[in-house]
């Protein structure tokens, strides 16, 4: 598939996916900005903004689950890559930094996650701080 069918671009608050649904592949933020949100019944929760050269959507293309959150351009003119399952397993198989930067950020992610939880079992805010209340 040529690169350039690969490339997408969505205006400000357009969906690039939703959660719930099932996705077969990740992306990279080439230009602009992406909201990443979770939708709660009261609320939607922004749980990151990405920039360019950062990625999203990795859960999907790894185990085949549904999206786990909702994707939305955060800027105009925001352009994302996408890399369907077939190209992810070739590039883990043939280029082990590409495999080593993604264990990188899921690492990263899982131990931002896991601070966020210890904290709210605590009863602080997210961050550590003390929460309101």
């Amino acid at each position: 598939m040529a690169i350039e069918k690969c490339i997408n671009e969505y205006g400000a608050s357009e969906v690039i996916f939703e959660e719930g649904t099932i996705g077969r592949e990740l992306f990279v933020v080439l230009d602009g900005q992406v909201n990443i949100i979770r939708k709660t019944p009261s609320a939607e929760v922004l749980i990151a903004t990405l920039g360019k050269g950062e990625f999203f959507g990795e859960m999907a293309v790894i185990d085949s689950s549904p999206r786990s959150a909702t994707a939305v351009a955060a800027a105009p003119n925001t352009r994302v890559i996408s890399i369907n399952h077939a190209r992810f397993v070739y590039l883990v198989a043939q280029q082990p930094a590409f495999a080593l930067m993604i264990m990188d950020a899921l690492s990263r992610r899982l131990r931002t996650t896991n601070a966020a939880n210890l904290n709210r079992a605590l009863g602080l805010a997210p961050d550590g701080t003390a929460a309101n209340g």
